[in-house]
């Protein structure tokens, strides 16, 4: 198991843990809270998969991730009033997860000879898509949709391993690079405030 196999775990556990944790907050049942976190951790891959024709989608060839997300939810509803207090931490497991699945589709891209264009914009779909289905279904406006810079981060993290893998760069180099860049942007967006503007339509 290498280096990135190692993050791609994390970031799998890390986006389980936090949908089963929106979907214990809906007061769901143990099904629907598995769901939940199912399809946060994985949607953004499968709908990867789905649109550029690679079926079976990946999960169904490693199905050791599917333990992993179920591990993830037990944790989270035996330690759901405790969880909570590590919010701090799950945040930043939840940007990794984000860079990782972010280099994780672009990858993908450049392996089927896509333009680097548009395996920037699958490694955004891998990387945030599972949150905006997990929204959804939690009736919540997806985060990618509010004034977050969540998915601006994916969109930096992707242009940046682009450059990095035209360049040659060693891969571990990539690896870490493109993950620092989106935490950094992550944090300092969440510790300055810092957002997109929002717009609406004044009553008279």
């Amino acid at each position: 198991m290498g280096f990135f196999d190692v993050l791609d775990i994390l970031g799998t556990i890390a986006f389980a843990i936090s949908g089963a944790l929106m979907a214990i907050k809906r007061e769901m049942d143990v099904f629907g809270i598995f769901i939940v976190a199912f399809v946060t951790a994985l949607g953004g891959g499968i709908l990867r998969d789905v649109f550029i024709g690679n079926t079976p989608v990946w999960w169904m060839g490693h199905f050791y991730v599917v333990h992993f997300v179920s591990i993830s939810v037990f944790l989270a509803i035996v330690f759901r009033n405790k969880i909570y207090f590590l919010v701090k931490s799950l945040f930043i497991f939840d940007t990794v997860g984000l860079a990782i699945f972010t280099i994780s589709g672009v990858q993908i891209g450049v392996a089927a000879d896509l333009d680097p264009a548009v395996s920037v914009v699958l490694g955004i779909m891998t990387g945030c898509f599972g949150g905006v289905i997990r929204d959804i279904l939690c009736n919540e406006i997806p985060i990618i949709f509010r004034k977050e810079i969540y998915a601006l981060a994916s969109l930096a993290g992707g242009v940046c391993f682009i450059i990095l893998y035209s360049m040659n760069f060693d891969k571990n180099i990539s690896y870490i690079s493109t993950i620092l860049l989106v935490v950094v942007i992550r944090v300092l967006a969440v510790r300055f405030s810092i957002s997109l503007p929002t717009y609406s339509i004044k009553k008279k």
